[in-house]
């Protein structure tokens, strides 16, 4: 099995990294002073999605290469830990009709807020639930990646 993707294979993730850049120069030095609730959806929608990349690379690496599934793991570890902050500042985030902060237990409804259009509590649950069966609660706390082997 070989580690290296062929020379035809499509490699997306400049892509990605460019167009944040782009978006970046674009919106936020001119743009408004505090980041739209849209955006968060978006910025979470993007977290999650290197989070699952990130797992694929994670689950198929660590069989063949432990010390390089760890360092992966921990990055993974750490994306998620940034989309749940995302996600946490998403619900703090002005609204456009006053109302109050939906707990936890309102996100686990779906869509607490009856935005259709931002699915970012939907999201966010269906990855929990990977998270919690990849991590430990200790993983997900502890300010250290635990990486020892060289």
């Amino acid at each position: 099995m070989s580690r290296t993707p062929s020379p035809t294979a499509q490699d997306f993730v400049p892509f990605a990294t460019a167009a944040l850049d782009f978006h970046s120069a674009l919106n936020v030095p001119g743009g408004p002073l505090v980041t739209s609730r849209a955006e968060l959806d978006a910025l979470h929608s993007h977290l999650v999605s290197l989070y699952g990349l990130l797992d694929a690379h994670a689950v198929r690496v660590g069989q063949l290469l432990p010390a390089e599934g760890d360092h992966l793991r921990a990055a993974r570890t750490r994306v998620w830990q940034v989309a749940d902050h995302l996600h946490a500042a998403y619900h703090a985030a002005p609204r456009p009709d006053p109302g109050e902060v939906p707990d936890r237990e309102a996100c686990r409804a779906g869509l607490p807020e009856g935005a259709p259009e931002l699915t970012i509590c939907q999201r966010h649950q269906r990855t929990a639930h990977l998270v919690r069966r990849r991590t430990t609660p200790a993983d997900l706390h502890t300010p250290f990646t635990g990486l020892i082997r060289h």
